[in-house]
């Protein structure tokens, strides 16, 4: 959980840059990419990186729009990297709107009271798995695998 709004932000902005680099390993004739058939597809968790921020900020009281619905997924990997820019530079924006005890402060989400801290770190954590998840499918695609957490295979060869 968040306590301090700088806390959030300084994690914010270096886990924005692991998933941009993620984003930007996408080609567009790849984004159709799935793990099986019927499965969630590259473009698909790319593009839901950049509109879930939508949601995680409307939970905690600020607003965020998305570039647009969660099943507009866009046919061109560089549509979705600008997207996901500047959501991520709307929350930056918006969190800086909140003092630090407004992070400590609950509010109805998931079927509880929760501190906004808490949904804060729940949104960088969503996004972690589903990064997690497009680096699986870009390595299956043949793509180049960006390092986020530590260097990947490719860098080490």
């Amino acid at each position: 959980m968040y306590r301090k709004v700088e806390d959030f932000l300084q994690d914010w902005n270096h886990e924005m840059e692991g998933t941009l680099r993620v984003l930007k390993a996408m080609t567009d004739e790849k984004l159709n990419q799935s793990i099986v058939d019927g499965h969630n597809t590259l473009g698909w968790l790319g593009w839901h990186l950049a509109t879930a921020p939508a949601f995680f900020c409307g939970e905690v009281g600020l607003t965020v729009t998305p570039a647009g619905g969660p099943k507009d997924v866009p046919n061109n990997a560089e549509e979705i990297v600008q997207a996901y820019k500047k959501i991520s530079e709307d929350v930056i924006q918006e969190v800086r709107t909140f003092t630090d005890g407004q992070l400590e402060e609950t509010v109805q989400s998931f079927g509880g009271q929760i501190p906004r801290g808490t949904l804060l770190r729940k949104m960088i954590d969503h996004q972690t798995h589903h990064r997690g998840q497009m680096t699986v499918l870009l390595r299956q695609a043949g793509l180049k695998v960006p390092s986020v957490m530590g260097p990947t295979r490719e860098e080490q060869m």
